[in-house]
C-alpha cells in the first residue's frame, strides 16, 4: 500500500472513530439520541471532525505507525484532542446551530482518547505478543532491572526469532525485588549467593550486565562468580553512550573500560552548548584519540564549523569519512603541521575560528626521550606557533591538552608540556584570546595506551609486558575525558589551569591481569606476565598537582582549577630562545639543561649540574631572543 493510500486510511478511521465517540457521549448523557439534536449534530459534527483532523495533522499523529505507539504519541493525542475539544467548544458557544449541552462536549472528550488510545496500543500489543519459547534460545539472566534492563528486555520480546529467552533479573533496589518486569520477574540482589543459585537452578547461560552506574569493582565481582561457573557475561553499552534505549544486538563483550568504570560524566549541557554552538572550533591533532573524540563531542552542541587541522592525513581521511554524515555541522579537512607558521595562517585566515583546542603534541616518552629536539619543536613552540597566530586573527580561546607528566617531570615529554602550560599561562596576561591548559593522566584505549599494547600481546599467546609490578597510573575513557575538557573550556575565564579529577591511580599488573581474563585466558596459566624495569623517563608514580601548587573548586565536581606559577616574563621569554637555539642544532645534552632551567622540578636523565638548574634564564650566552612571545 503507498504511503498517501495509507494516510487516507488512517484519516478515514479517524473519522470514524471520532463519530462514534461523539455518538456513544450523547447516548451516555441521554441513553439514546434525542430528538431536539437532530438539527444541531450534522453541523456540529462536521465542525468537530475539521478541527480534529488540522489538530491531528499539526501534531504529526497521522504520521506515526501505531504499532511503535508510546508515550510521546499519547501524549501528542491528548494535547491534539484537548485543543480540538476546546475549540469545538468555543465554536458551541458562538453559534447556537452547532451547540451541543456540556456534558457531551466532556464526554466525547474523554471517549475520543480512549478509543484513539486503545486502538494504537491494542495494535501494538498484537505486534509484541509473546513468542513461542525457541527450545535452543540462550537462557539468560539480566543484571540490573532498571531502565536498561527493561529496554533490553523488550528489545528480546519484541525478537521474532526468539534466540534469547530471559529466565529473571537481579538488582540490589529492594522495593525492585520478587515484582515483575514486563512479566519477567526480579529474583533477588545481584550478591554472589544468589547469583550462584539463579544460574544452577534455572540453567542460565549468558549474564547480560545493566548496570551502567555500578562501580568497576562490582563489575570484577559478578564476572568473577560467571567466570567460575563457565557462565558468559556481556555487558550493555553505557560509558559515552547517549541513546537510552538499548537494543539487544548493541549488547557486547565486557571490557577494561567496564571494570575501570567511573561515574557518568554530568555536562552542564546548557555551559558547554552556549560555548560551542554555531561556532567555528579548530581541533589540532584531530585525527588522534583525543582530538577525534572532541570532534564527535562537540558535534552534540552543533557548531557552525569543525576544522580538523593534523599533518596526519591517513587520520584526516577515517574521520571525515566517519562524520561525513553525521551533522549539519561543516566539516574541514586541513592538513598541515603546527609548526608550519605559514599553513596555520592560511587556514585560520580563511576559516576563522572562534576556539581552538590543541591537542597536538609528541607523546609517547621513551621515543621522546631519543628524540628531544623533536619534542620541543613540538610540545613547547608547536604550541606557541599555533597560539601566535590564533591570537593574530581573533580566536577567541584557545584550549591546550596537558598531561599528569607534567608534574614533576622526569622525562622530555613532561618537560616540553610543563614549559607549555608556562607559555600558555604567561600569554593570557597579554592578550584578549583566553589562554587555558586542561592537565589530565592516561586515556584508556587511546593509541598511545598500554591497553592495544596488551591486547596484541595476549592475541600473541604473550607474554605481557609490565615495567614494574607496583607501578601506578591515572586512567579516564577517551569519551570521558573529551566532554571534561570542553566543559573545562566552557568554564574558562583566561589563565587557568584546568585539572581533571582521575579518580584513584591503577595498578598497571591489575590491569594486565584483568585483560587477560577478559580473554578467557588465566594470569600466570595461559598467559605469563614479565616485568621489564622501568624504560628511560618513566616514572613509578603519576601526579596531578606541584607541591605547592593551589587548586580551587569549579562548578563541576570533576575539575579543579590550579594556579600555576611561571617565570617573570622577560625570563620566560629568554630561557625559551635558549631552548629554542638548542633544539635547532639538536643539541640533546643542552636541551635537558634548558628545560631543567626552565623546570626546577623537573628530573631529567643527563642533567648532574644542580647549579644550572637553579636559576632560569641562565644559558643564554649567544642566544638569539625568541621574536613570536
Amino acid at each position: 500500500m503507498s504511503s498517501q493510500l495509507r494516510r487516507i486510511l488512517i484519516i478515514s478511521i479517524h473519522v470514524a472513530l471520532w463519530t462514534v465517540a461523539l455518538l456513544i457521549a450523547i447516548v451516555l448523557r441521554f441513553e439514546t439520541v434525542p430528538e431536539f439534536l437532530f438539527p444541531q449534530l450534522p453541523g456540529a459534527l462536521a465542525v468537530l471532525l475539521i478541527l480534529r483532523v488540522v489538530a491531528f495533522f499539526m501534531h504529526g499523529l497521522f504520521h506515526g505507525l501505531w504499532r511503535y505507539a508510546g508515550l510521546p504519541e499519547l501524549r501528542n493525542l491528548i494535547r491534539a484532542t484537548t485543543t480540538s475539544t476546546i475549540v469545538f467548544v468555543g465554536a458551541g458557544t458562538m453559534f447556537s446551530g452547532v451547540r451541543l449541552p456540556r456534558s457531551v462536549y466532556v464526554g466525547e472528550w474523554l471517549v475520543a482518547i480512549l478509543l484513539m488510545g486503545g486502538i494504537r496500543f491494542a495494535i501494538r500489543m498484537v505486534r509484541e505478543r509473546r513468542q513461542p519459547l525457541n527450545p535452543l534460545a540462550v537462557r539468560t539472566l539480566i543484571v540490573g532491572a532498571g531502565d536498561q534492563g527493561e529496554s533490553l528486555l523488550r528489545d528480546v520480546q519484541r525478537a521474532a526469532n526468539g534466540k534469547w529467552e530471559i529466565v529473571g533479573f537481579l538488582d540490589d533496589d529492594r522495593t525492585k525485588q520478587g515484582a515483575l518486569v514486563r512479566e519477567v520477574r526480579v529474583l533477588g540482589p545481584a550478591d554472589e549467593a544468589t547469583l550462584r543459585r539463579v544460574v544452577e537452578q534455572r540453567g542460565v547461560r549468558l549474564v547480560v550486565l545493566a548496570i551502567p552506574r555500578v562501580a568497576g569493582a562490582r563489575i570484577r565481582q559478578i564476572l568473577a562468580v560467571c567466570r567460575l561457573l563457565g557462565v558468559q557475561t556481556k555487558t550493555v553499552p553505557s560509558i559515552g553512550h547517549r541513546m537510552t534505549e538499548v537494543e539487544f544486538s548493541a549488547i557486547r563483550e565486557v571490557s577494561i573500560e567496564d571494570l575501570l568504570r567511573r561515574e557518568p560524566v554530568q555536562l552542564d549541557v546548557a555551559q558547554v552548548a552556549s560555548f560551542v554552538a554555531n561556532r567555528t572550533l579548530l581541533v589540532t591533532g584531530a585525527g588522534g584519540s583525543i582530538g577525534s573524540e572532541l570532534v564527535r563531542q562537540a558535534l552534540w552542541f552543533k557548531p557552525k564549523r569543525l576544522v580538523l587541522f593534523d599533518r596526519a592525513e591517513n587520520s584526516l581521511f577515517h574521520i571525515e569519512r566517519e562524520l561525513a554524515s553525521a551533522s549539519e555541522t561543516e566539516i574541514v579537512i586541513a592538513v598541515g603541521d603546527i609548526m608550519d607558521r605559514t599553513r596555520l595562517e592560511q587556514v585560520f585566515r580563511r576559516h576563522r575560528p572562534n576556539v581552538v583546542l590543541h591537542t597536538a603534541a609528541y607523546k609517547h616518552v621513551p621515543t621522546m626521550e631519543h628524540n628531544a629536539s623533536e619534542a620541543v619543536k613540538n610540545n613547547v613552540f608547536g604550541t606557541l606557533t599555533v597560539a601566535d597566530v590564533a591570537h593574530a586573527t581573533g580566536v577567541e580561546a584557545f584550549v591546550m591538552i596537558s598531561t599528569d607528566k607534567a608534574v614533576n617531570p622526569t622525562s622530555i615529554m613532561g618537560a616540553t608540556k610543563r614549559v607549555a602550560e608556562m607559555v600558555i599561562h604567561s600569554r593570557n596576561a597579554h592578550s584578549d584570546m583566553r589562554h587555558v591548559a586542561v592537565r589530565f593522566g592516561n586515556v584508556l584505549g587511546s593509541a598511545g595506551s598500554v591497553v592495544p599494547l596488551f591486547r596484541e600481546q595476549i592475541a600473541r599467546g604473550g607474554p605481557v609486558t609490565v615495567t614494574h609490578p607496583d607501578m601506578r597510573r591515572y586512567f579516564m575513557t577517551i569519551p570521558e575525558s573529551a566532554q571534561l575538557v570542553l566543559q573545562a573550556a566552557a568554564l574558562a575565564t583566561g589563565g587557568e589551569l584546568f585539572v581533571l579529577d582521575m579518580g584513584e591511580p591503577v595498578k598497571i599488573v591489575d590491569l594486565a591481569r584483568d585483560l587477560i581474563e577478559l580473554s578467557g585466558l588465566r594470569p600466570d596459566v595461559d598467559i605469563q606476565i614479565q616485568f621489564t624495569g622501568l624504560r628511560p623517563g618513566e616514572k613509578m608514580f603519576e601526579e596531578l598537582l606541584l607541591r605547592g601548587e593551589a587548586y580551587d573548586k569549579t562548578p563541576h565536581a570533576k575539575i579543579m582549577v590550579g594556579h600555576i606559577q611561571s617565570p617573570p616574563a622577560d625570563v620566560l621569554k629568554s630561557s625559551l630562545a635558549a631552548l629554542q637555539a638548542a633544539a635547532e642544532v639538536g643539541d640533546d645534552a643542552r636541551i635537558r639543561r634548558c628545560l631543567s632551567a626552565l623546570v626546577p622540578e623537573a628530573r631529567l636523565a643527563g642533567v648532574h649540574d644542580q647549579a644550572e638548574q637553579a636559576q632560569p634564564g641562565a644559558l643564554l650566552e649567544g642566544s638569539a631572543l625568541l621574536n613570536s612571545t
